[in-house]
């Protein structure tokens, strides 16, 4: 497929003037609308704007490529837009963008479409044809240049005959040639959708590479595939990887090798200073310590131990999170659909309805500890810590004990499953250095035989050990929060939700979070709608704030604001992150304030919460939801007029 059987005439639009990124984007989405191409305008334009939360898609040098891949779209499309005075849209330069071509992909399967995405990708890091489009003056002559490039860009190579082919030069190292040895650098791109930054990391590493005289072969990991996959020859005789990626490639190939591990935007924008660092041997060299697959890794350039510790929780946190919003979400809509009155001893499962969404709740609900242990003991050991963790988390959910190998003596709980999956993880590691002396021949059987089968005992006996002391302090944990009084409640959420706008998504948020969840295991519902309505206050407040208090912000800041109602509802605290890294001496004090209010009063008021996530969206699965509102509504007012009361006028 060819990228001019994606974009229509009636999808292009030249001499555009917009005057901010918002509007932009509605115009696009307008665009692409008006080809036929979306069954459902607005579930695009949610789409294209969830993306833009996550970070903008100008990618410098007056080029924005907006993209959702959504069950709003019918058939792949592209809409095409210039704006000769430019709009500001968030770029990393800071440059207005002048060309913007939306991209509309359909939730499912990748397809043929993807290749000619990943081409437009590529022939925008061309300066001379970007200048080409903009300057075009009709639908016609724009779609005729991108045909032309297309056509010549991606033209079949010609093959070279014995005269033409000169010979390779020389390499530094060991007098070898580019024909013995391959590439001289090697890299793999890679982003989350796979659409357009994975392509244009490539066409910019191997453009650069050219210019610089240094030969770059780069594997694209893309949302159809893996495309120009990297050889062992390859590799081995490589000088060096670049890994340009937003998420997790396969890197035991790697093992030996000096690798640069950077974000995919790298790629696009500095991949002249990658090449170079790989050229003057500054990259670490790569130890990988895991039996392949994407696993643990690590390089020269240590990391920081609280830093990986954090990130082997959170790995096992973000795995378990689908089990325990989609189990809570179904158990309590049991409770919804059920009739207190036939059996109020056997409620939730009166009814057939409300019978089978709570028992399949209470299995997805329940397998949340395993699952969070063995993540984390994947994290840290890869493949092999999977099992290990899985059922150390499984033990500690049992409460086994020597005396008791049946279980439920104790309540391990969330803290015992945590550790178990830490236990597990290092277990594995101890594992391998221990058989680290075994022949080559014996590698086979460590992963399937050696690891589990000895992981699994160990980690078991451990857990049954500890299960009994850690018990006791969850004991302790739940009857201090059950024996907590009104005003005793009051503080706790006030802490808890003021904690969720600390850093907004960083480690404060995060360690307020998991306790919330981690209470869920224990049946303290009310902790975790606190924890949620904490969370969706600084987007709400900032959002009011740009609307009440206009004078207060820039007309850039105002229409941002307008983004914030949707996310401060979806609970997603991040949309606040732009306005606290502008102004956080005002801004992070407002929100605190008012997520301390909405948890505070969540406490007081008795809302509880069975699932971590949702926002608006799980309103009739809260316990007292007009309670739950008005504390949301009132810590946001709060931290509005905060936020008001200490900003000037712009």
């Amino acid at each position: 497929m060819r990228i001019t059987d994606l974009l229509k005439k009636e999808s292009i639009a030249l001499g555009v003037r917009v005057d901010s990124k918002e509007a932009a984007i509605d115009y696009l989405v307008d665009l692409m609308d008006k080809s036929g191409r979306l069954n459902d305008r607005e579930g695009y334009k949610k789409g294209i704007l969830a993306r833009e939360a996550l970070g903008s898609t100008a990618v410098g040098d007056g080029i924005a490529i907006p993209h959702a891949k959504v069950a709003a779209v019918n058939e792949p499309g592209l809409a095409a837009m210039v704006v000769p005075d430019g709009v500001d849209y968030d770029s990393f330069d800071g440059s207005p963008v002048n060309l913007l071509f939306m991209i509309a992909a359909p939730d499912g399967e990748a397809d043929a479409h993807l290749e000619a995405l990943s081409k437009l990708s590529m022939v925008l890091m061309d300066p001379d044809f970007k200048d080409s489009l903009i300057k075009a003056k009709t639908a016609d002559e724009f779609l005729k240049l991108i045909n032309d490039k297309e056509a010549d860009r991606f033209a079949p190579a010609k093959e070279e005959t014995p005269q033409e082919t000169e010979p390779a030069p020389e390499r530094a190292a060991g007098g070898k040639t580019q024909a013995d040895t391959g590439y001289r650098i090697l890299a793999v791109t890679a982003c989350p959708t796979g659409i357009a930054h994975t392509f244009m990391a490539a066409e910019n590493l191997q453009r650069t590479g050219e210019k610089l005289g240094y030969p770059v072969k780069v594997e694209t990991n893309g949302a159809d595939g893996i495309q120009n996959h990297l050889t062992r020859e390859e590799i081995e005789s490589a000088d060096g990887i670049i890994i340009a990626a937003d998420k997790n490639v396969e890197m035991a190939r790697f093992n030996g090798k000096p690798v640069i591990i950077a974000p995919v935007s790298d790629g696009i924008h500095k991949a002249e200073e990658l090449i170079k660092r790989i050229e003057a041997g500054e990259a670490p060299v790569y130890h990988h310590t895991g039996d392949g697959g994407n696993g643990a890794e690590e390089t020269s350039e240590k990391e920081n131990f609280g830093r990986s510790i954090y990130k082997h929780l959170m790995n096992g946190v973000s795995h378990m999170l689908p089990f325990v919003i989609g189990g809570g979400i179904l158990i309590a809509l049991a409770f919804l659909f059920d009739d207190y009155s036939i059996d109020p001893a056997n409620f939730g499962k009166n009814t057939p309805l409300a019978a089978y969404l709570k028992t399949v709740g209470e299995q997805a609900f329940g397998m949340m500890l395993p699952v969070l242990s063995g993540f984390i003991a994947m994290s840290i050991a890869d493949r092999p810590g999977l099992a290990v963790g899985f059922v150390g988390g499984l033990v500690a959910k049992m409460g086994m004990t020597f005396a008791n190998p049946a279980g439920g003596d104790v309540n391990a709980g969330f803290l015992g499953a945590l550790l178990a999956g830490f236990i597990g993880g290092y277990l594995i590691l101890l594992l391998k250095k221990v058989f680290s002396g075994l022949p080559k021949s014996l590698d086979g059987i460590k992963p399937i035989l050696l690891y589990p089968v000895l992981g699994i005992l160990l980690v078991a006996v451990i857990t049954t050990i500890i299960n009994p002391f850690v018990g006791a302090i969850n004991d302790g944990l739940s009857h201090l929060l059950n024996g907590m009084g009104g005003t005793s409640k009051v503080i706790l959420g006030m802490v808890v939700g003021g904690m969720m706008s600390v850093d907004m998504g960083g480690p404060v948020n995060k360690a307020a979070y998991v306790f919330g969840t981690a209470q869920l295991a224990e049946g303290n519902f009310d902790v975790m709608a606190a924890v949620m309505a904490g969370g969706m206050v600084p987007p709400l407040a900032i959002a009011l704030a740009t609307t009440f208090f206009k004078r207060k912000f820039t007309d850039k800041e105002r229409q941002s604001g307008l983004v914030n109602y949707i996310m401060g509802l979806s609970f997603i605290s991040e949309g606040a992150i732009p306005f606290a890294a502008q102004d956080p001496l005002r801004v992070i004090p407002s929100c605190i304030a008012g997520s301390a209010v909405a948890g505070g009063l969540s406490m007081l008021l008795g809302c509880t919460l069975r699932a971590p996530h949702g926002g608006i969206f799980v309103l009739p699965t809260i316990g007292n939801p007009l309670g739950y509102l008005a504390a949301v509504a009132a810590g946001s007012a709060v931290g509005c007029i905060i936020l008001a009361a200490l900003k000037k006028n712009v």
